[in-house]
């Protein structure tokens, strides 16, 4: 028999009451319960950083975090970045600079990158590759992640606006 729990979370602005058991993680309800498969898993383990999302403004490796953990949190996925259609303007830059190649990686980095702005919205070329050594890629070497959030920092745009 499993323990399942009622919690309650606001996913990218929308309230969700969901039963959950005890044992599965918030990148297991996000996906499988909530359909949100733009969180990804890779390493299970919190080693890759595939699986970052915003919980109350941090970033947070949903494969570590049990669900009922995140009960009465506001949760925020990738999907939440891009609105009707537009680009964010992160994800617009990593776009302009050819950031990342097959993309397996760019969610977590997506999050990371945007909780990252939110605490220090100018941050220096050292300060970016330490902050993004967390997340994995087997792709880019990271040079080019990085060279985009430079362009997006240089270029005045608050992680909150548009185009």
């Amino acid at each position: 028999m499993t323990d399942v729990h009622r919690i309650v979370v606001r996913v990218n602005g929308r309230a969700e009451e969901i039963a959950v058991e005890a044992r599965q993680t918030l990148a297991d309800v996000l996906r499988e319960d909530l359909g949100l498969t733009g969180t990804h898993l890779a390493c299970e383990h919190g080693v890759c950083g595939a699986c970052t999302v915003r919980v109350d403004g941090r970033a947070v490796r949903s494969c570590l975090m049990l669900a009922v953990q995140a009960d009465g949190t506001e949760v925020e996925t990738v999907e939440s970045l891009a609105e009707d259609g537009v680009l964010h303007p992160i994800q617009q830059a990593m776009v302009e600079n050819h950031a990342f190649q097959c993309a397996f990686c760019a969610p977590g980095f997506l999050m990371t990158i945007r909780c990252l702005l939110d605490v220090n919205p100018t941050p220096t070329r050292e300060e970016l590759r330490t902050e993004l050594s967390g997340n994995l890629c087997r792709c880019t070497g990271y040079r080019s992640i990085v060279d985009g959030v430079e362009a997006l920092v240089a270029g005045h745009l608050g992680v909150d606006d548009h185009a």
